[in-house]
């Protein structure tokens, strides 16, 4: 009988699996391999249920369930967040050829297994023995990881790597994304260069690239991006951060033919499939948005990977079709996710609270009832200088304001609002062109935003010649004084810059950067991201469990 190793009959493994037979057929060949306790059920969410209540050695989960129900890769993300796998389980995957690609990437992010329908006994065998063997071999570094020790888990990958200990490409890996994480980005980059000299692999590559856009160099992540497509034209986590490249350029319509790419390419990732949508949106082709992103919640109703912001440039896209019954139906739909949403209250409820609001509007002023609509508009409106209202609220508050003259809203008070949000918003290209976008139905919205950001960036110049002068102190006040009047966190972050650069030379700094660190709580910390999407990193390893 084959063993995987010594201590496998002190193992318990959980099968996953919808398919009658073939979980049965898999438990057995389990069993037969040694396992001690094997235990399966059919549902993602049995499995949770099950997960919480006990540790697995090893998870075997199918990747496609019901549409009504999770898939195994959902699974596995919502396993990890909720911090239920511990590193030294073992999670493979079972696909079949036509998900193979996504599978692969996502169990290679992972640092876990897959296996390919139809599979023998000794096929499930290798991949568990090397899975295991892998395990044991890096537990020093998963349990500083554990225990939150992440520069000893760089320490102990490093000397892996250098001394091409066994699992060496995994410990480099690890190590450049704790790296990354730690903004130790020139550390990262030359980690990744090192691995790419000893052995060529995409997602080394694909480390310059991330290394080099959280450097700001975007011209040579695009490049390296570019290069890395030729070769590796399937590999959809380049689409992923390209796409983020060129909107950090302000490149809308090229993000948007990445984004679309990266669609096509996996078909039922519903994140891709928001992120196509939502650019779209952005882009003005809304009739492939409405596809998109109608896609994406007939795939993602039940997933915690939807987000409710489609829900909300859906409510958008129906109200221009002058679809009431549609518009209608999202506003329910919203109503009842803010119920279930209410109850654990926090940021999520907040943020699903503005969405549903927003529904609310348009629905009145679909029915004619301009002065409920301008009115719930309004609420909305003075919500945005609160710590959370974050960069979606901001682009769906333009985007229905935008569409208030035509129910008796003036331009002036049109213009006030717009201003307010884009020297908070609009602190970048990318951030701009966006709320532009969302603007379109109003032409003359284009030149109150760009103004506004203008303003921004302008004030930014100014502080950056007065520290190039030799006044520090001044351009930190300059900063710190517009970035509280504006609620800025750009501006109050490069208040930080300066003020951790010239320390010695700015009188009562320590009082100063006290304040920074209350007004960046107040502004809601860094620029958010342009894509708002919470996930994986394309191209990076699911570290945190």
């Amino acid at each position: 009988m084959l063993t995987i190793d010594a201590q496998v009959h002190k193992a318990n493994a959980l099968v996953v699996d919808a398919n009658p037979t073939s979980r049965s057929v898999v438990s057995q060949q389990l069993r037969d391999l040694g396992f001690g306790q094997v235990r399966h059920c059919l549902r993602p969410r049995d499995a949770l249920g099950l997960v919480e209540n006990r540790p697995f050695d090893l998870i075997v989960c199918d990747e496609a369930f019901d549409a009504n129900d999770a898939t195994g890769q959902e699974l596995l993300e919502e396993m990890r967040r909720e911090r239920l796998l511990p590193y030294s389980t073992v999670f493979v995957m079972l696909t079949s050829e036509a998900t193979y690609q996504k599978v692969a990437e996502a169990a290679e992010a992972a640092l876990d297994s897959y296996l390919i329908r139809p599979f023998s006994a000794n096929a499930l065998f290798e991949r568990l023995r090397e899975a295991r063997h892998r395990k044991r071999e890096m537990n020093p570094i998963f349990k500083a990881l554990e225990e939150n020790r992440e520069d000893d888990a760089i320490a102990l990958c490093m000397h892996r790597f250098r001394n091409r200990d066994r699992y060496w490409l995994y410990a480099a890996r690890v190590a450049a994304e704790l790296l990354l994480s730690q903004n130790r980005n020139a550390e990262a980059r030359e980690l990744y260069d090192a691995v790419i000299a000893a052995k060529t692999v995409p997602w080394a590559r694909l480390g310059v690239a991330r290394a080099q856009q959280a450097q700001g160099d975007l011209a040579g992540a695009q490049n390296t991006l570019a290069g890395l497509i030729d070769q590796e034209p399937q590999y959809a986590d380049s689409y992923d951060v390209l796409g983020k490249v060129q909107m950090e350029q302000g490149k809308l319509d090229e993000a948007l033919a990445t984004y679309r790419t990266a669609a096509k390419a996996t078909p039922g990732d519903i994140q891709r499939l928001q992120r196509s949508g939502t650019m779209s949106f952005f882009a003005g082709q809304m009739s492939e948005a409405k596809e998109q992103l109608e896609r994406a919640w007939s795939l993602g109703q039940k997933s915690r990977l939807f987000d409710d912001f489609s829900l909300a440039l859906l409510a958008l896209l129906h109200f221009d079709l002058h679809d009431g019954k549609a518009l209608a139906h999202i506003y329910d739909t919203l109503s009842l996710r803010l119920q279930r949403a209410s109850v654990a209250g926090g940021h999520k409820a907040r943020r699903l609270q503005r969405f549903t609001t927003l529904a609310e509007a348009l629905v009145q002023l679909h029915n004619g009832r301009s002065a409920q609509g301008t009115h719930l508009a309004r609420q909305l409106a003075e919500e945005c200088n609160e710590t959370d209202f974050d960069f979606e609220a901001c682009s769906s508050v333009v985007a229905l304001w935008s569409r208030l003259p035509d129910h008796g809203v003036g331009h002036d008070e049109v213009r006030t609002l717009f201003s307010t949000l884009a020297r908070r918003h609009a602190s970048a290209r990318s951030t701009t062109e966006m709320l532009v976008s969302a603007a379109r139905p109003l032409p003359e919205a284009d030149a109150w935003l760009r103004e506004a950001h203008a303003e921004v960036s302008q004030l930014a110049e100014r502080a950056m010649n007065l520290s190039l002068r030799g006044q520090p102190s001044q351009a930190m006040q300059l900063l710190l004084q517009n970035g509280r009047s504006w609620n800025n966190a750009k501006l109050v972050e490069r208040a930080k810059l300066v003020g951790q650069r010239h320390r010695e030379r700015i009188e009562g700094i320590d009082v100063l950067m006290q304040d920074v660190d209350r007004l960046m709580v107040k502004v809601g910390g860094p620029p958010p991201s342009t894509d708002g999407r919470p996930q994986r990193a394309a191209g990076g390893l699911v570290l945190h469990r």
